[in-house]
């Protein structure tokens, strides 16, 4: 094992925009496991649009990201030594070790490191459709949007880690899934592999007329419910197909998570058309997980369930992948690999 851990932190707030420079990688030695620790040698990690949020100081969910402290983020990777007895070195395991190759987890740490298993579901599947993004589609679709069979569900993102599983959740529940993604690459796989029944390309429409005519072409009976992760325009232009007494589920806006505000241009329409609109963070339910992981494990093992991957080799390579993810440039689960 090296003698050295080499890891990211953030190093400054981002202005408009985030940049590489936010960010400094430097190298600590590797703390040694103690009774009640774990150290876990990090094989991959998880780079997720919340993230950005995180880097600023506005008010959320959740406290910012600390200055000069390692990047947050989900890891997949192996115990290499361990001082607590309900973990073995060898075992595969998921928790939030963030942006570095070593995490040394101790006291409330242990209460989000999972023991995996790897024999029918990759390791790096644990931080995509079997991991937070999947649980998050799940909890969306299901507890929120509350998907019936014959009904139509939308979500945008469809070829991203969480907007993949939701359309392919909805599928298994009978209902017709179209998604919204931007670029024809992107609706091929969607529609071709995934399996919707249609796909938007945002990119190909000249304005936000012609996007909302896109969309009521593909959903001649409405949308019954919709799972949002973008916000601005398709936010705007999807609500004015919802069917009176729809559902929508806010996961994200990454439309605005440099900053940009994204207003509702009609929100009349939520009273007009009676529609429930509740944001969530999935892990506020917690209570979920282990049904929702375990319907994710059986059907990815089986080959129901669906992914692609992403992957930027190396902890120097996060930044500039983060950067990408931010404006659209994976297909699937964003991840970086360190072994």
């Amino acid at each position: 094992m090296n003698s050295m851990n080499r890891r990211i932190v953030l190093a400054s707030r981002p202005g408009a925009r985030a940049s590489i420079d936010n960010f400094r990688m430097e190298s600590v030695a590797i703390p040694a496991a103690g009774a009640g620790q774990v150290l876990v040698r990090h094989h991959f990690l998880s780079l997720d649009p919340y993230m950005r949020g995180r880097m600023s100081t506005a008010k959320s969910y959740a406290p910012p990201q600390p200055l000069d402290e390692v990047m947050i983020g989900g890891t997949v990777g192996e115990v290499v030594a361990s001082g607590h007895p309900d973990y073995a070195v060898g075992d595969h395991v998921a928790g939030y070790g963030g942006w570095q190759e070593y995490a040394l987890v101790e006291g409330a740490g242990l209460a989000m490191l999972q023991k995996v298993d790897t024999r029918h579901v990759p390791l790096s599947a644990y931080l995509g459709a079997v991991g937070m993004p999947g649980i998050t589609a799940w909890y969306g679709l299901s507890m929120i949007c509350e998907a019936k069979p014959g009904e139509t569900v939308v979500v945008s993102a469809a070829a991203g880690a969480v907007g993949s599983v939701v359309g392919q959740l909805a599928k298994a529940r009978g209902c017709r899934a179209v998604g919204i993604a931007g670029g024809p690459e992107k609706c091929d796989y969607v529609v071709n592999e995934l399996g919707f029944d249609a796909c938007v390309d945002y990119k190909a429409v000249s304005d936000e007329s012609a996007l909302a005519e896109a969309i009521a072409k593909v959903t001649p009976k409405g949308i019954d419910a919709y799972f949002e992760n973008v916000g601005g325009p398709v936010f705007d232009a999807v609500l004015g197909q919802m069917n009176a007494f729809g559902r929508v589920a806010v996961c994200g806006m990454i439309a605005g998570y440099e900053g940009t505000p994204v207003p509702l241009k009609n929100p009349m329409v939520i009273l007009r058309s009676r529609l429930k609109v509740q944001g969530f963070i999935v892990f506020e339910n917690p209570q979920i997980v282990p049904w929702a992981q375990a319907e994710l494990a059986s059907a990815v093992a089986s080959g129901r369930l669906k992914y692609r991957e992403t992957i930027a080799d190396g902890l120097e390579n996060a930044p500039t992948a983060f950067l990408g993810l931010l404006y659209g440039k994976n297909l699937g689960k964003q991840l970086v690999r360190l072994l």
